[in-house]
């Protein structure tokens, strides 16, 4: 990688430090000219007129996902989030009394407040597997979980709020074996490691543009494996997912569309499909090996810090670095490190419910670096963090 080109390409890196790719990654300048040239054709022509003028390039985004995820294009469903996307699948399962989803403690906030719904509704049941020692989801624990009760394993690839990876493709290789569909929530992991469905073995996975792959907000998608797709009944259809029968009745579309929604911002959907072409480009892996390495060195040299404790977990682990000054609230030091133009985020004990019953860390200080910082901003925070840990101590 040419990191100077790189970062000469991400108008954002001029004016700051960005440790907070966990919550939504900058812009390149390629991606952020695919967005705003399309609302200038808008303005100039109309939303419809411009759409169709895009025709060719619109279709090219699920060409471009299916090549990043290793499926095919008609797997694909666009949304506006993760979130809905990941409610669209979760939901199209008809839950009844006594059956089971199994999950992980590093589940996100709302797929649980998902569970918890669905389990209200039918009568369900919400299983939480341990961890095991590492932290990590206990694969042996889940095979001897599953039952013939089990509709869903829903697991969450990388949690919100650490760096842990959950042994994805172990977790495929048992529910492939028995036979259960697997929901792989990706958020965090699509566009910061190669995430292929095939070597993982899911049969659902959902993902956004805007963090890890450097897309606008306001875009996410749904990857459905085309042998689930008649077990699966969505719970909303409308012209885009369904076809009028020409009386009372109706046909999904074929594919994954029938998951989608008509409506969409064609602007985010040309911008994220310039940042997934960017990924590729680049190479997955390479993004990889070299964020991981960013992640790697700001978490040893935190660690290294008197009064700084890192709370990450699992035995393999990613970019995002979770940390705690002692004696000074989390928030607090996000706020002065933002006063010297770095951007943290902070972790919240509702966005992952199970990890707080279990551990009760949160909230602490996210770092999440990407392949487009460098070793000198690393340092830079860790200095930062330093002087804020010397101060602490001579108050």
């Amino acid at each position: 990688m040419d990191i100077d080109a790189l970062r000469e390409e991400t108008p954002g890196c001029a004016n700051r430090v960005h440790l907070n790719n966990a919550g939504a990654g900058l812009l390149s300048r390629r991606t952020l000219d695919a967005v705003v040239s399309h609302l200038r054709l808008e303005a100039a022509i109309g939303g419809y007129e411009a759409a169709a003028r895009q025709t060719e390039a619109i279709g090219a985004i699920y060409a471009n996902l299916a090549e990043l995820l290793g499926g095919r294009a008609d797997e694909l469903a666009l949304f506006d989030n993760s979130t809905h996307a990941w409610q669209a699948a979760f939901h199209s399962l008809a839950l009844r009394p006594g059956d089971r989803v199994l999950t992980g403690r590093a589940e996100y906030g709302s797929n649980v407040l998902g569970y918890f719904q669905a389990a209200r509704r039918s009568g369900a049941e919400i299983v939480v597997v341990p961890n095991d020692p590492s932290g990590q989801l206990d694969t042996a624990a889940l095979a001897e979980l599953i039952d013939a009760r089990t509709r869903l394993v829903g697991v969450t690839h990388v949690p919100t709020g650490g760096g842990l990876v959950n042994p994805a493709a172990e977790i495929g290789r048992i529910t492939r074996a028995a036979g259960v569909p697997f929901l792989l929530d990706a958020t965090q992991s699509v566009g910061q490691f190669p995430v292929d469905v095939e070597e993982i073995g899911c049969d659902l996975l959902t993902g956004t543009g805007r963090k890890f792959l450097r897309g606008p907000r306001g875009t996410g998608f749904l990857w459905v494996r085309g042998t689930l797709l008649d077990r699966l009944d969505p719970l909303v259809v409308e012209m885009e997912s369904g076809s009028w029968d020409g009386g009372r009745g109706f046909s999904w579309r074929p594919g994954a569309r029938r998951f989608a929604t008509w409506e969409t911002s064609v602007a985010n959907v040309l911008g994220l499909s310039t940042a997934v072409r960017q990924a590729l480009d680049l190479g997955p892996a390479e993004i990889g090996r070299r964020s991981a390495a960013l992640g790697a060195r700001l978490r040893e040299r935190l660690a290294e810090l008197p009064g700084v404790t890192t709370h990450d977990l699992g035995r393999t682990r990613c970019a995002i670095v979770t940390m705690r000054l002692a004696g000074m609230a989390s928030a607090e030091v996000a706020a002065a490190l933002a006063r010297q133009d770095v951007n943290v985020s902070v972790t919240a004990a509702e966005h992952a419910q199970f990890d707080t019953e279990e551990r009760g860390v949160h909230p602490l200080v996210r770092l999440s670096p990407h392949y487009y910082n460098t070793e000198a901003e690393i340092d830079r925070v860790v200095r930062a963090i330093a002087e804020l840990a010397r101060a602490r101590r001579r108050a």
